[in-house]
Formats: C-alpha cells, sequence, structure tokens
C-alpha cells in the first residue's frame, strides 16, 4: 500500500485561503475549508497533513483549533489520524476526485477575488467605484455597435487599435495599430506573452517583490531568477541570460516606486536577446503627473509593452493591450484566437470612445489616489507606529514592514478581525511585509487600519522562519 505523502505546510495555507472569514467557531470553519479541498480532490488521496503545531503557527491559531479540526474530518470519515503517524486524505475518497481539479497555486485568487460580506477586503489592488465618464462611454458605444458583421475581432476593434497606437503617437512612441493586440485585460497579456516565449526551464527574470500575477505565470514552467527589487537587473540579465524579463518600472506594485530614464536606458541597451515585458498597467497614475519614457522608447532591444485601462477606470473593464513588434504581435494575435476569438465589442467600443479624451480621467483619478495614499499613511502613523514603510511615487499600494513577526500569519489574525490583508510572502520571498493599497475609500481605510490596530494588538508572532505563500491576485 502507498505510503502516505506529505503535504507542503505552505501549499495548504494558500489553499485555504480566507478560510476564517465566516462568524462560527474556528475548529469548525477550518473542518469545512478542508473537507472542500478533499471533496474538490484539491487535496488528494494520501496526502499527508501537516502537523497539528505546524498548522497552528502558520494559521495564527491555538493548537486545539487544528487537532478539533482533524478530529472533526476523522468522524466525517475525510481523514485517518493515529497518534505518531499523524493526519492524511483517507484512500476512500479517491472515487470522489475531480480529474481536473483546479491547481492549488489558484485557490487564494479565487478566494480573494470573490464578495467577502462583512470583511475589509484590502487584498486587491483594483478601483471599486468607475468615473462617470466611462458610464457615459458604454451608453454611447450601444448605439455605436457594428451591424452587417458578425463581431469577431481577434486582434481587436480596428477603432480600438488605432485609439491606442494615437495615444503612444501622442507620448512620443511612434506607433501603428498592427502593432498594437487587444487582451482581456492585462492579466491575459501577460499569459499570452509567456506562453509564446517561455518553454519548460527557459530561465525568467522577475524581480521580487512583484506583480503576483506575473509570478504565478512562469514558476510552475520557467527556471525563475528572483533578484529583489535593489539589485542591478542590467547586471542579472547578464549574468542569466534568460529568455524574458518582467520588469513592472513605473509606480511599481506593490513599492510604488519608478525606475529613472537612465537605468531604463542601461536596462533595454544590454537585454541583447532577452524579451523584456515592460508592465505599463499603473504607468499613469504617478503623484508627480510627469510619465517617465516606456521601455520601448530607447529603440533597443525586443520589448513588448502591456498596459489596461482597468486601473484607470474600472476593475471589472477587463480591456488591456500588447505593443510589440508587428511579428510578435501577430503570432500573439493567432494565439489569443485559440483563447477567446477576440474582446467583447461594446466594451472595447467605449474604451475607444474614451482613449483620446482619458487624460482627464486620469488626472482625477491620480488626484482621488494622492488623497486617500496620504490618509493611509497618517492613518498607519497614528495606529501602528512600530510599521514601518516609504511613501508612494504612484501607483495603488504601500509596501510596509512589520517590526516582528510574519506576514503570512498576521493576515490570519487580521481576517479574524474583518480585514483582509495580502502577505509580502504571496509577492516572493517578503515575509515581513504586506501589500496595502489605497484604493478603497477614505472610511474603509480608516476602519481597515482600526481593524488592523486591534489584529496586531492580538497577534503573538511565533518563533522561526515561515515558508512562502504563493497566490494570484491583482
Amino acid at each position: 500500500m502507498t505510503e502516505p505523502s506529505p503535504w507542503p505546510v505552505d501549499r495548504l495555507v494558500a489553499q485555504l485561503g480566507r478560510w476564517s472569514a465566516s462568524r462560527g467557531p474556528l475548529y469548525l470553519l477550518l473542518a469545512a475549508r478542508l473537507r472542500e479541498l478533499i471533496d474538490s480532490g484539491l487535496l488528494p488521496p494520501r496526502a499527508m497533513l501537516p502537523p497539528d503545531r505546524t498548522l497552528a503557527g502558520r494559521l495564527a491559531v491555538g493548537r486545539s483549533t487544528v487537532v478539533a479540526a482533524y478530529e472533526q474530518l476523522r468522524q466525517d470519515g475525510k481523514v485517518d489520524r493515529h497518534q505518531g503517524r499523524g493526519t492524511w486524505v483517507k484512500p476512500a475518497v479517491l472515487g470522489e476526485v475531480r480529474p481536473n481539479a483546479v491547481p492549488p497555486a489558484n485557490s487564494l485568487f479565487v478566494n480573494y477575488l470573490e464578495p467577502m460580506g462583512d470583511v475589509l477586503s484590502l487584498a486587491c489592488a483594483a478601483p471599486q467605484d468607475r468615473p462617470p465618464e466611462l458610464t457615459a462611454a458604454l451608453t454611447r458605444a450601444i448605439g455605436r455597435l457594428p451591424v452587417g458583421d458578425i463581431g469577431y475581432y481577434p486582434l481587436g476593434l480596428p477603432a480600438l487599435r488605432d485609439a491606442i497606437a494615437d495615444r503612444y503617437c501622442r507620448q512620443g512612441l511612434a506607433t501603428t495599430s498592427d502593432q498594437i493586440l487587444v487582451t482581456t485585460g492585462g492579466q491575459q497579456a501577460l499569459s499570452l506573452i509567456t506562453q509564446l516565449f517561455v518553454a519548460p526551464g527557459d530561465h525568467v527574470v522577475v524581480q521580487t517583490p512583484t506583480y503576483p500575477g506575473a509570478l504565478e505565470l512562469v514558476r510552475h514552467t520557467a527556471a525563475v531568477v528572483s533578484p529583489a527589487l535593489a539589485d542591478d537587473l542590467t547586471a542579472v540579465i547578464a549574468a542569466s541570460r534568460p529568455r524574458l524579463a518582467y520588469v513592472n518600472p513605473t509606480n511599481h506594485n506593490p513599492t510604488g516606486a519608478t525606475m529613472s530614464a537612465l537605468v531604463r536606458r542601461r536596462l533595454v541597451e544590454s537585454a541583447g536577446d532577452t524579451v523584456l515585458i515592460d508592465d505599463e498597467v499603473l504607468a499613469d497614475l504617478a503623484f508627480g503627473g510627469v510619465r517617465p519614457p516606456g521601455l520601448a522608447s530607447f529603440d533597443h532591444g525586443r520589448v513588448l509593452t502591456v498596459s489596461s485601462v482597468t486601473k484607470l477606470l474600472w476593475g471589472g473593464l477587463r480591456i488591456g493591450w500588447i505593443r510589440g513588434s508587428v511579428g510578435d504581435i501577430a503570432q500573439l494575435g493567432r494565439l489569443k484566437a485559440i483563447h477567446d476569438l477576440g474582446c467583447a465589442a461594446l466594451e472595447q467600443l467605449a474604451v475607444a470612445g474614451l482613449l483620446p479624451s482619458i487624460e482627464s480621467v486620469v488626472t482625477a483619478r491620480v488626484a482621488e489616489l494622492r488623497v486617500r495614499h496620504d490618509h493611509l499613511c497618517a492613518e498607519l502613523g497614528k495606529h501602528l507606529p512600530s510599521w514601518s514603510f516609504e511613501p508612494a511615487d504612484g501607483g495603488q499600494c504601500l509596501w510596509v514592514r512589520l517590526p516582528s513577526g510574519d506576514a503570512s500569519a498576521f493576515a490570519q489574525v487580521a481576517l479574524r478581525h474583518r480585514v483582509a490583508v495580502l502577505p509580502g510572502s504571496a509577492l516572493g520571498q517578503w515575509d515581513s511585509h504586506l501589500r496595502i493599497p489605497f484604493t478603497a475609500s477614505v472610511d474603509e481605510l480608516s476602519l481597515a487600519v482600526r481593524r488592523l490596530a486591534a489584529a496586531w494588538h492580538d497577534y503573538r508572532p511565533s518563533t522561526g522562519p515561515a515558508p512562502a505563500l504563493h497566490a494570484l491576485v491583482v
């Protein structure tokens, strides 16, 4: 008979997600979530669950909570449990396993993007409120829907591709519409590029901390090289000669920092055969009002620029794009057509109508974010003075360092205080940090910080390092 196989505690914590966000005894909530994972096949038969004390430390609960949850699962016939041998998923549930179960890395993504009831979510950095200009543009677009064709545009609606190319031209970067591919948000853009250019075993450079959506796309396929943000990226690329390098140089997610023009030029000129992804999704959100030149402006190397209107207009408006060479865009377009035959025409028409005059929307969004940024900084200074951070140059997030303990364990305590935050380990090996966005309203930010302060008062750091937590969020 096959022996039980240990299930990594970091993977299990990621799968558990926001397990304690509901009401009721913690041991029942934990047992219920573990039962869901077993029934869905995400916890396979003979998976050995972490020891009581180990899991309790990672979830910031008492050992008795884990013991009671495991015992509940034993009584339900989901696990076997023996003194000195541990706890493992029963082989009897083998018939319940779904052959196409969602990979474990995606479970936290789903958990944190779904509505969370009365839990204030600071785990997702996307605008909840949409400007009135978007509603007006969508209304106008209804009357401009194409007549006499089927509405499939795999590369994107011609009017939108023209509008995106024109905006690059206004920014000083000559661009034609056949250099543009419209995508379902920036996330699909990154996914298509990764699928086209990265083969199993290829080296990919992803600085950390970083946008977790980029990290998850490559970590299961490529050999990821993860220099710290402060490292010399040019030297790292020269040493590792990766196939692909993901760079978020403007209003960086999560630190809010911006790379200088000199460093950008050096990076592009020295990249050689490495494909550079320039993530410009947050590039318009600079508090100083100056948007630095994109990597493609330096006219060397191979640069694919990724952007979207999601962070400017609304999280639910899934319109993004890739700017690249005509040849690369043609290949990426064929790949996208396999996925979805093209983005929704109505949303494309609305964005095409907005782009020529979008600067007024950008100005308003930046002013709003600046107010919320300053308010969040003040609230953290008032209620959590031992936490440290640097004010952001722009973007949507603060990168906050805890004075002690593990951010993943603290996030579990915060969830029980009705506020969700993203631990830094989801963005790379940064167990001492939290990513806290300032996209919520001023009142919501005040309430969230008060709840974080109460959670910090109750949190009791454990000793020893904690494993990394992998997640996919925006």
